[in-house]
């Protein structure tokens, strides 16, 4: 488990090391410093902020900032009980920005209820605390190399199915001629669903090829994105006429 004995980090700091620079968001200043260092001993380049506002405006911040070392951060470590603007809502601002960067999520809460808040406000992984560090290390890895890995290439250009066209290489969706914004992991699924239109594919599978045969997360996360996708698709998301739940099995299209 996560030894607390080391002095306290910095509130915001930076330790250089020049693999994937993570940003480790955790205002209890000992676990903050065991985490941090612990990462840059695996290679990573980690910045650190003890509150939510402090790291908007990390990721955020000016353009100027924007072009240089803040633009390229490849994963936030969250830590949801912060002063001021909490971890969920720091999440939410982050998506609604569409900022596409894998977020894991830290918590001392860890009922079924709070991992699924956490997926539904756009986390792409969830660890309860006390939490071993080969495992934290394990899912950073995980996270990265799903986000880090390029789609394969698509013969056909355009998928349809109905009144709906998907766009492989510009990533745009339209309905019945009108553009449908996405999210990467939405455009995805919705991608892998169109391309064999009637099947049924599984939580598992849909994992498998969307975010990576290596993902740890809750596989309820899939449930979240088609919730998701029959909101924007859908004239009656409870009753869907295109993003079909097969009970027992899993989803389809038509």
């Amino acid at each position: 488990m996560v030894s607390l004995r080391s002095k306290a980090a910095p509130a915001t700091s930076e330790i250089r090391v020049g693999l994937g620079k993570v940003l480790l968001v955790e205002d209890e200043a000992l676990i903050r410093e065991t985490v941090a260092l612990s990462l840059a001993d695996e290679g990573f380049e980690v910045l650190v902020a003890d509150n939510g506002q402090r790291a908007l405006e990390m990721l955020t911040g000016s353009a100027d900032q924007r072009k240089g070392a803040i633009a390229d951060i490849s994963l936030i470590i969250l830590d949801l009980m912060l002063p001021g603007m909490n971890g969920l809502d720091l999440c939410r601002l982050v998506r609604h920005q569409g900022m596409d960067v894998p977020i894991l999520i830290l918590s001392a809460k860890g009922t079924e209820t709070d991992r699924v808040v956490g997926l539904e406000v756009g986390a792409d992984d969830y660890l309860t605390k006390p939490f071993g560090m080969r495992e934290l290390i394990a899912r950073c890895r995980a996270l990265l190399r799903r986000y880090q890995s390029k789609t394969k290439p698509d013969s056909k250009s355009v998928l349809k199915f109905e009144d709906i066209a998907l766009h492989t290489n510009e990533c745009q969706v339209f309905l019945s001629e009108k553009e449908i914004s996405l999210s990467p992991k939405e455009f995805k699924i919705l991608e892998l669903l169109i391309s064999q239109p009637k099947r049924v594919w599984s939580r598992d599978q849909i994992i498998d090829q969307v975010w990576g045969y290596d993902f740890m997360g809750d596989n309820k996360t899939v449930d979240v994105h088609i919730r998701w996708l029959r909101e924007k698709l859908e004239e009656t998301p409870s009753d869907p006429k295109y993003l079909k739940t097969v009970r027992g099995f899993g989803y389809r299209l038509g």
